[in-house]
């Protein structure tokens, strides 16, 4: 053990902790930042208020954390706005002035405390505190978290606690006036979520209230701070962790900081003198035969807990931790054949992205909850993705988000709160942002799951795209290098210097500056969808990184049902375009829709012809960039879920059931795909595998008609090379048609290991709506085994897009939307939900198929 002073007060300690160290794995508790200790101590304010609106004299039962809307709603004061055309009878909300209240009783032990704070984890935006009376501090930001000194303040007895929201959209407007020229953007003015004033997939729901935690904090002598977990893998064998405690004293006190890892037990103990202030101290700790975190996919999510205790004699002062897994994560930019690369690199083992957009998952924030994430992240996981792009104009999200993203190895891509804007330079907003970035830097870096900071969305691609730069002076680009050049790689630099900074999604190491480079940097397709190509443009783009693209469809039905009447249901009435926010989206969708197939027979069919358009769309351009790897090397659709009831680019709507595109990402996303796609004069069959070891397996293929008769039919054994795509097969398209129309033929491909099926796909050589498909004939029986209730298919013909359901018998189907070669029998799970009557899946099963949508 080697123990040294540095600059007085910061102690380096380094100790090897022996290979015995078992991790954390996928703790389904991660350890709370603040226990309940006699010396610090934290007394929720979570729970039952009162509000009213600023002028009128009623007061209403409130919920913390929560927002007016949901308090409006509980109270009976404004109808659902997700409901039919609801929406625009709650704008007024946003227009109007909050306040809430609270009454609360100072306990003994936390009047005896010599700090007592005020601490405000989110305040949805504008809004003064005040305490018996007096203020005690104003809120602009509803992403930093506030805290006020109130010590002076309380009183024995009851205490009378006041937040007064301001109108958003008030402040809003009051903001933009006092610029010489108007900036673009969505409230740009506000650090409040730019979803919330609507988006063109969600509703205009300016929201006020506390919508994260509050509480009294209390405190005497010390406490910690803050802790920052820093690894090095630069000795084999081995990683060293730099754990720095941030310790604030209120007086001279000499106290014991404990290190410990996984356990009650400290590893580390070491005397501190603290003086008044805040001080830095840092142990080492190393880890030998270090059980390493992975991306899903790729090996185990390892977890370990650091935890950090002060103690003075036998008491404790304070206690925190951290879970971290212990990996490498680089972005790779390398100068290459293509120009620059832009991957990530895991334990230094590069791989491709996998995966979608995440915006938020509700228009009312509170409503979300551990369950609600896990829910919709498993189902990310369940589809093999491995990265997920938290969106910058929602909301840095919950801590629930972070550790299920640890636990289930996904890699988040984590944007700062800028979307599609430009941005104030004035000092205030500066400062603002500054403080914004360090809160949450430091609030997140710990998690093994994040991979990378990202200045904003879109805002370089609207100022060389969407005619800002033309339009608005050259300060208010100025402006933009100060937030985005500036401050928050600096916040990173300083605050997280192992992650990577990326100053936009999308941008480019070009020096043109246009993000648009298909040579370097990342990449937002929207030819496809925006510029009306088809989909079949994908294939010619090359691009290095695709992070967004993608193609709207319709909930299916019984979604539908739970926001319309029966007379709303034609995608043209005003409630079913009151659910659509793209202005041409139905239009959009009806466009692609008439060129692929034929006319749907109802309205029921249209909305699942819909899903299996968008979900054929999304197929074209995933495997497009798999197959090309490594010049290719990332693959973030657009988007998955959704916030609201809604017609938009989601794979899970907004009850989170899989929509055809989430059961299409979970064979394109595959660990191993084939694919067949049609290049030059050539149909090109392609291996694509993410696994880490070779994979022998059988290659088969067959020329078929939809008739069933099986023109060519062969197989060959060949070897999956892990990390790669590789070519099996190129066949001249004319040898390959001859003698047929191509409406009347498909080419079936698969990659099998012994029974098991690794990957299966089917190129169909001309638009369905010209191919005249037979009934297939399916037949479905119901048993269940040791493993649980599931559906045995077989058809006569082929089948497209066959589709399970059982109304009556809530659950999910493993697979779903997937296409049946004649005569061979597919076997499909069912996942029962809780409560759900088994016996009812073969009294409600319904199976469906693309013949059956017209």
């Amino acid at each position: 053990m080697m123990i040294r002073w540095v600059n007085g007060n910061k102690l380096i300690l380094t100790l090897l902790v022996l290979a015995g160290l078992r991790p954390a794995c996928l703790q389904s508790e991660p350890p709370s930042p603040v226990p309940s200790i006699s010396n610090h101590i934290v007394e929720s304010f979570n729970g039952e208020w009162e509000f009213r609106q600023v002028g009128q004299e009623t007061w209403f039962k409130a919920w913390v954390p929560g927002t007016v809307h949901q308090d409006l709603l509980t109270n009976l004061l404004i109808p659902d706005p997700f409901y039919r055309d609801q929406e625009a009878k709650v704008q007024w909300v946003e227009n109007a002035d909050w306040e809430y209240r609270r009454v609360f009783d100072l306990s003994g032990i936390i009047s005896a405390k010599d700090n007592i704070e005020l601490v405000c984890h989110g305040l949805d935006t504008f809004a003064s505190v005040t305490l018996n009376g007096a203020e005690v501090g104003r809120a602009d930001n509803m992403f930093r978290v506030w805290r006020f000194g109130v010590k002076s303040l309380l009183r024995a007895g009851p205490n009378e606690l006041r937040i007064v929201f301001d109108s958003p959209a008030r402040r809003e407007k009051e903001l933009e006036a006092k610029l010489a020229h108007k900036i673009p953007g969505n409230a740009p003015h506000a650090r409040k979520a730019p979803y919330s004033f609507g988006w063109d997939w969600g509703p205009k729901l300016a929201t006020s209230g506390i919508w994260r935690g509050i509480s009294l904090e209390a405190w005497k002598r010390a406490r910690i701070a803050d802790i920052r977990i820093e690894q090095d893998f630069s000795k084999k064998g081995e990683v060293s962790l730099k754990v720095e405690t941030e310790i604030l004293a209120d007086r001279e006190v000499r106290v014991d900081l404990e290190i410990s890892i996984d356990g009650p037990k400290p590893v580390v103990t070491v005397p501190v003198s603290l003086s008044k202030g805040a001080s830095r101290h840092t142990a080492v700790v190393r880890i030998r035969n270090p059980r390493l975190w992975w991306p899903a996919g790729m090996g185990e999510q390892n977890l370990y807990v650091v935890h950090a205790v002060l103690r003075q004699g036998t008491s404790e002062l304070d206690h925190t931790a951290r879970r971290i897994g212990l990996r490498t994560l680089e972005l790779v930019q390398d100068k290459d054949d293509w120009g620059h690369s832009f991957y990530f690199r895991v334990n230094g083992i590069p791989f491709f992205a996998k995966g979608g957009n995440w915006i938020p998952a509700d228009s009312f924030l509170p409503r979300m909850h551990r369950g609600r994430y896990e829910e919709l992240l498993r189902s990310c996981r369940e589809a093999h993705m491995n990265m997920l792009r938290v969106w910058g104009g929602g909301v840095y999200e919950d801590e629930d988000f972070y550790d299920l993203c640890d636990e289930l190895g996904l890699v988040v891509w984590q944007d700062f709160m800028f979307a599609c804007q430009m941005v104030p330079g004035d000092d205030a907003f500066l400062e603002n942002i500054r403080a914004e970035a360090e809160g949450v830097v430091k609030a997140l870096r710990h998690h093994a799951s994040l991979g990378l900071w990202c200045g904003n969305n879109e805002c370089e691609e609207g100022w060389f795209h969407w005619g800002w730069k033309e339009s608005l002076p050259a300060s208010v680009w100025d402006d933009y290098l100060k937030v985005f050049d500036g401050i928050l790689p600096e916040a990173v630099r300083r605050y997280d210097p192992g992650r990577p900074y990326w100053p936009s999604s999308p941008h480019t190491l070009d020096k043109t500056g246009d993000p648009r480079s298909e040579d370097a940097g990342d990449m937002h397709y929207w030819g496809v969808w925006h510029g009306q190509e088809p989909f079949e443009e994908y294939r010619k783009k090359n691009h290095r990184f695709f992070s967004e693209f993608g193609f709207q469809s319709f909930p299916l039905l019984e979604t539908v049902k739970t926001y319309t009447r029966p007379e709303d249901r034609n995608i043209t009435s005003p409630v079913m375009e009151q659910h659509q926010k793209h202005p041409s989206g139905n239009r959009l969708i009806m466009l692609y829709m008439l060129d692929w197939f034929r006319f749907p027979k109802d309205f029921e069919s249209l909305l699942w012809l819909s899903q299996v358009l968008q979900a054929e769309g999304m197929k074209i351009a995933a495997e497009h960039f798999r197959s090309r790897m490594p010049r290719i090397m990332g693959s973030l659709y657009w988007q998955i879920e959704d916030c609201w009831p809604v017609a938009s680019w989601a794979g899970l709507d907004s009850l989170g059931t899989w929509k055809a595109l989430h059961y299409y990402a979970r064979r394109f996303y595959n660990p191993v795909l084939i694919t067949a796609i049609p290049r030059d004069d050539k149909l090109v069959v392609a291996a694509v595998s993410d696994e880490r070891r070779p994979h022998p397996a059988e290659f088969r293929w067959s020329l078929r008609t939809y008739a069933g008769r099986i023109v060519q039919e062969k197989s060959a054994p060949v070897t999956i090379e892990p990390g790669r795509s590789a070519v099996l097969l190129e066949l001249p398209l004319d040898e390959l048609q001859k003698g047929f129309a191509p409406e009347d033929i498909y080419f079936a491909c698969e990659l099998a290991d012994g029974d098991m099926v690794l990957s299966s796909n089917i190129h169909h050589f001309s638009r369905l709506k010209k191919v005249d498909l037979p009934d297939p004939q399916i037949a479905a029986s119901v048993g269940a085994d040791a493993a649980g209730p599931a559906v045995e298919l077989q058809s006569k013909f082929f089948a497209k897009a066959v589709y399970l359901e059982a109304p009556g018998c809530p659950g999910r189907f493993k697979d779903n939307f997937f296409d049946m070669l004649p005569g061979k029998t597919y076997k499909v799970r069912f996942l029962p939900a809780e409560g759900a009557d088994i016996a009812q899946l073969g009294i409600q099963l319904r199976v469906r198929s693309l013949k059956d949508s017209f």
